[in-house]
């Protein structure tokens, strides 16, 4: 019932549609139970009285109420139609803003197949929930109930007698309908997972061919795919015993009317257009709960959908605002101060990510970040933009604890260029504006020239017009690198971070945009994650992590003589046959 309530909350902006569309069919539903007492009339006083005229006339007048049936059967299924397409549009918006608002550790939870599932699959079947409940499935019930009263008014005595009947098929109904919801839940659950594994392949197939992984990653997907098909075999298969189960009850129920009628009948105590007319109300009775259970499929399904799309909509941000947040000024300077800062992934109550970490970043600072695989790097500048926050400790810009900055203010004064490149299908302008979209031509060819990436734009067949392929499969990774950086200087941040960000690039163009960075971003706060140390050298101020926790914090030079760490570093990937290959070419950039 919670479920079903989201779900009419999303029906009620279009509750006039959805009135006037069941308004139309009950009109409709009147028509149709008026048609078996115009046919017992015809028999009756028409046939069996010989008199021409009320054949004529009630015919006449059963062709009349068709056509106005027919008509407002077209008005109700416009206005359904119309709802039902509004809903899921309605649906698939909510749930797509909802994404949005989405930290980092709620998309964790969240696979990118499960999420496209709900926002497409998902949100089609409760659109055919609500067409369906707007026209048969609001017809049938309002038919099953009409047939029934009219039944009583024909003939009570053969009523009472095929109420059993009526009955039990109503609990088998109801039965089929119950059992099938959460079968379809577990469909859409072998469906995300059918669409995750399609979803990792598609995006990794360039991987999959060159680790000759094909056939591994082909029999992965035929297991998924035959276990969606196989459970959705035996869906249907469950669903199309029905039909058989009811029309076996409909038979049942023609025979007890002709069997009972007709003893009625040849007693004097019914006439031959009340068989008719009853036996036609007996199936109108009947046919609706055979077409609720047809259509059970299509709410069981829709209210499986709805849940599943709840779950997104109930999830709570992981990072959520302070009512009482401020912004930042537009004059910030980005001073950042880590206070004993901790941190556990997805509530990990084991291991601790970053370990009582402190540390400040003055403005104008270059601050790099260095250490081995898993110690914590990109996690601790993950904290600084909120993408999580801190278990513990906390982290302060300009003075102000960030959990007290409005989101998007503090978003606003950081560029970020993080491990993995992303690029949107689109001109390299609009990729490069992506961030401030009324940033000047001017601009981006500046950002573009720090980043080192104006002279490859211009080679491009379009320059700056150039349309980016899904991906930026058009481009080199140094490329896509040199974009990223581009389009985050575009923003004009007072904290930038660059998240391992040359690492597709040459030391030479390495070192000329950091050269050409200092200029652009003059008196910002850079956070530099590194995994090479040639990219750290010139920084202001080194941490060394290991572990989660700072082994040491100083510049290069004081550091190669207090931290055997960062020597052990340094040595093993430069060693004393690199150092003059390094001073050289930085020495010529700065030329």
């Amino acid at each position: 019932m919670t479920h079903l309530r989201k779900l009419l909350s999303f029906v009620k902006p279009y509750w006039f549609l959805s009135v006037l569309s069941l308004i139309l069919l009950t009109s409709v539903v009147f028509i149709d139970l008026s048609i078996p007492r115009l046919i017992q009339r015809v028999i009756d006083q028409g046939i069996a009285q010989n008199d021409t005229a009320v054949v004529v006339q009630t015919s006449a007048l059963m062709l009349g109420l068709s056509v106005l049936g027919a008509v407002l059967a077209i008005g109700n299924n416009y206005f359904s139609v119309q709802v039902g397409e509004s809903v899921a549009r309605d649906l698939r918006e909510a749930t797509f803003l909802k994404i949005q608002s989405f930290s980092h550790g709620n998309l964790d939870h969240f696979t990118t197949g499960n999420l496209l599932v709900r926002l497409s699959s998902d949100a089609s079947a409760v659109q055919r929930w609500t067409q369906v409940t707007l026209r048969i499935g609001t017809r049938a019930p309002m038919l099953m109930i009409g047939s029934l009263v009219l039944m009583f008014s024909t003939n009570t005595k053969l009523a009472l007698t095929m109420l059993p009947l009526l009955a039990v098929t109503l609990a088998v109904t109801l039965w089929f309908g119950f059992s099938m919801e959460p079968l379809f839940r577990q469909v859409q659950k072998r469906l995300d997972r059918l669409n995750t594994v399609l979803q990792e392949n598609i995006a990794g197939a360039r991987v999959v061919k060159a680790f000759v992984r094909a056939d591994y990653e082909g029999k992965r997907f035929m297991d998924a795919n035959e276990d969606f098909a196989g459970l959705t075999v035996r869906v249907m298969q469950f669903m199309e015993t029905m039909s058989p189960v009811l029309s076996f009850f409909v038979n049942i129920g023609i025979v007890v009317v002709i069997w009972a009628g007709g003893l009625q009948s040849i007693r004097g105590g019914l006439t031959l257009g009340e068989i008719v007319a009853f036996t036609n109300y007996m199936l109108t009775t009947v046919g609706p709960l055979t077409m609720m259970a047809r259509l059970s499929n299509v709410w069981a399904n829709g209210l499986a959908s709805m849940q599943r799309i709840d779950e997104v909509l109930d999830a709570l941000p992981e990072v959520r605002e302070d009512p009482e947040a401020v912004s930042l000024p537009d004059d910030a300077r980005g001073r950042v101060v880590f206070e004993r800062v901790s941190f556990r992934y997805n509530g990990n109550q084991r291991e601790l990510v970053l370990d009582d970490v402190s540390l400040v970043a003055e403005p104008g600072q270059r601050v790099a970040i260095l250490g081995a695989t898993g110690s914590g790097k990109t996690s601790l500048v993950n904290l600084i933009p909120r993408f999580y926050d801190a278990t513990q400790g906390r982290i302060l810009v300009d003075g102000l604890d960030i959990r007290k900055i409005r989101q998007e203010s503090l978003l606003g004064h950081i560029g970020i260029v993080p491990q993995e490149t992303v690029l949107f299908s689109g001109p390299v302008s609009y990729n490069l504006r992506y961030g401030r979209p009324e940033a000047s031509d001017e601009e981006i060819v500046a950002a573009a020239k720090a980043a080192q990436a104006h002279d490859f734009i211009l080679e491009l067949p379009r320059g700056y017009e150039t349309h980016v392929e899904e991906r930026g499969v058009n481009l080199s990774g140094g490329q896509k690198q040199r974009l990223a950086i581009a389009r985050a200087l575009v923003t004009r941040p007072k904290i930038l971070i660059l998240d391992d960000s040359t690492s597709s690039v040459d030391v030479e163009t390495e070192t000329k945009i950091q050269a050409a960075m200092d200029e652009l971003v003059r008196g910002a706060t850079v956070f530099v994650v590194a995994q090479r140390i040639s990219t750290v050298l010139n920084a202001d101020k080194i941490i060394v992590l290991d572990r989660g926790r700072v082994a040491a914090e100083g510049t290069h030079a004081g550091l190669m003589r207090s931290s055997p760490i960062y020597r052990e570093i340094f040595d093993s990937q430069l060693g004393d046959g690199f150092r003059d290959e390094i001073v050289m070419a930085r020495t010529e950039a700065q030329a």
